[in-house]
């Protein structure tokens, strides 16, 4: 096993990286984005080497991150993460819309993101919502709760990833499958957040 605890640089963001690796056999270690919130890990490449990851605990992995470099055996390690693609949900009509209509409708959102297990995160006028399910699934949800396509959008992770925090990467991210937590609340003027946890057998009636 080849041991990896630091990481040495980004081949996407440092060019010098590239130009280094020129006749480099590039190997890749493929993570998904719940592998990559761990600092331990351990995993193949993509050439079968076996690597383990023992970072620090505060080492974030980035897309693109130089793991190992060997000058003598040409050989270069880096990593690919790869991200779901995210809903994001525009609120700002209802800004406008008075505050009855507002609150009503933003209940209502959050009564059908529960309702269907969905994680969250809202960011300002925004609501970030991982897919979990087919595309045509979450737009006949969305529409089945007055919300028409001009008003969410669908778009990779990568883009959304920038503007996360850590715990909320991990939120949207860190195996979205799970669903017992469903939504976090960023506030500009507060570090407070809330969490909705469910137990396994929980189920909603109607």
């Amino acid at each position: 096993m080849i041991l990896i605890e630091n990481i040495i640089g980004n081949i996407k963001t440092e060019q010098h990286w590239a130009r280094k690796a020129v006749g480099f056999k590039h190997d890749v270690l493929v993570l998904e984005q719940w592998e990559a919130q761990k600092s331990r890990c351990r995993k193949k490449s993509e050439q079968g080497a076996d690597i383990g990851l023992a970072l620090d605990r505060h080492v974030r992995l980035s897309d693109g991150d130089v793991l190992l470099f060997d000058e003598e055996q040409q050989y270069l390690l880096t990593v690919t993460i790869h991200l779901r693609d995210v809903m994001v949900i525009h609120l700002d009509k209802f800004a406008t819309a008075g505050f009855e209509p507002a609150i009503r409708h933003v209940f209502e959102l959050g009564h059908a993101l529960g309702n269907q297990h969905w994680k969250a995160v809202i960011k300002g006028s925004k609501v970030y919502v991982p897919l979990t399910v087919e595309v045509k699934m979450m737009n006949s949800v969305m529409k089945t709760h007055g919300y028409n396509t001009e008003d969410y959008q669908f778009v990779e992770g990568s883009s959304v990833l920038p503007l996360l925090t850590p715990s909320e990467s991990r939120l949207l991210f860190g195996g979205a499958e799970d669903s017992h937590v469903h939504v976090h609340v960023h506030d500009d003027h507060s570090h407070s957040h809330h969490e909705h946890h469910h137990g396994k057998n929980h189920e909603h009636k109607h």
